[in-house]
């Protein structure tokens, strides 16, 4: 059974920063080391896709986050990390990783495994 656990999700100031983990459990190594993403929504919105990475570490942001997200993972550990910096109010949403997708995207479709998610409020 494939399960997906965000963590880190909080309250902070705008300027402030976060780092979110999501582990992985009973989840198949080829998997976790396929093509990763983290998405948020937030209320009233469709979830957009914001970060992904594949199993050679090769990255794809959303304009939206370029140069103040960064996503990595740790093989060893099953863990995927999006640490935030520099965070605004319009980055408030609940944060979802998301695995096994076949093709590095931020079109969530592709992804056959999520997370609960972790809720960011940036005031």
């Amino acid at each position: 059974h494939v399960q997906l656990v965000e963590s880190g999700g909080g309250s902070v100031q705008a300027g402030g920063s976060l780092r979110l983990s999501c582990a992985a459990s009973g989840i198949y190594s080829s998997a976790f080391m396929g093509f990763k993403g983290w998405f948020r929504q937030a209320p009233g919105k469709e979830r957009e896709g914001i970060a992904a990475i594949d199993s050679d570490g090769n990255t794809k942001y959303a304009d939206s986050v370029k140069g103040r997200f960064t996503i990595s993972k740790d093989n060893a550990n099953n863990t995927l990390y999006l640490q935030m910096n520099n965070l605004k109010p319009e980055d408030t949403a609940m944060y979802y990783c998301a695995a096994d997708s076949p093709i590095l995207t931020l079109y969530p479709n592709p992804y056959n495994y999520w997370g609960q998610g972790t809720q960011v409020t940036v005031s």
